[in-house]
């Protein structure tokens, strides 16, 4: 795929048994960049309403918060969705760790699976402290992962290259979560605004949390981007190019 960060990338194949939750939407006019296809963060909004949807109808009653250390995607299809297009999410946990968990979500456009995608999440208490997972996530989530652990590890940020473009990254309020970070879906957008067209492969990785009060640098090379904090990164990236957009209609 281009990239040590995408090459390394793992998607578990679906459940043969288990828990799996699923939902139809459309690309709507905020997914969907001046070409019609469906940005990447568009595609991570869809794919974390899935997750938050499959949580809170899962019956468990824990107020952990989850959030994600690494989201990519993949596309498998042959078509990237666009404007107006309808799919459908469908979302598994396909492993767990001490304190964390990978999920899977397949994103299908007329029957067919188009995108895979695969997540590792972290539940964390309202200081934002990572939390073990209990019984309770076990017995809802368990038989899907058929035993399957999965590391929590991510790989390093590196240093951004001297030749990489720079430039401010403003924050915005709305840019925030629950838990006062940047949400995932936000930091996201850095990959619309600097990877052109549609994608074949992409991945986020978070090294640290972005506040709202961060001073934020974007910097990017073809297929890299970095957001760093104080000259640290705290968000780092890789993508991979795919096919030319269908024309709008």
């Amino acid at each position: 795929m281009g990239t040590g960060l995408l090459d390394d990338l793992v998607f578990a194949p679906g459940p043969l048994a288990g828990r799996r939750h699923a939902s139809s939407t459309a690309v709507h006019l905020a997914d969907a960049g001046p070409d019609g296809a469906l940005r990447p963060d568009g595609l991570a909004r869809h794919l974390q309403d899935v997750a938050t949807d499959d949580w809170a109808s899962s019956g468990i009653s824990e107020t952990a918060t989850w959030v994600v250390r690494r989201s990519s995607f993949r596309l498998v299809g042959g078509r990237w969705p666009r404007l107006g297009d309808q799919i459908e999410l469908t979302t598994f946990c396909s492993g767990t760790g001490a304190a964390w968990a990978e999920r899977r979500t397949n994103l299908a456009l007329d029957g067919d699976v188009a995108i895979e995608s695969t997540a590792i999440w972290v539940p964390v208490d309202q200081g934002g402290r990572p939390q073990r997972l209990q019984p309770s996530f076990f017995e809802v989530y368990g038989e899907s992962t058929a035993g399957r652990r999965v590391s929590g590890r991510v790989p390093g940020a590196g240093d951004v290259p001297e030749e990489a473009e720079r430039r401010d990254w403003p924050l915005r309020r709305s840019d925030l979560d629950v838990v006062g970070h940047v949400n995932n879906a936000a930091l996201w957008s850095a990959m619309s605004e600097v990877a052109q067209g549609p994608l074949a492969a992409g991945t986020m990785i978070h090294h640290g949390a972005v506040l709202g009060d961060d001073y934020v640098s974007l910097a990017w090379v073809t297929g890299r981007l970095w957001l760093t904090v104080g000259g640290v990164v705290a968000v780092s990236g890789a993508w991979d190019s795919g096919p030319a957009p269908l024309e709008l209609s």
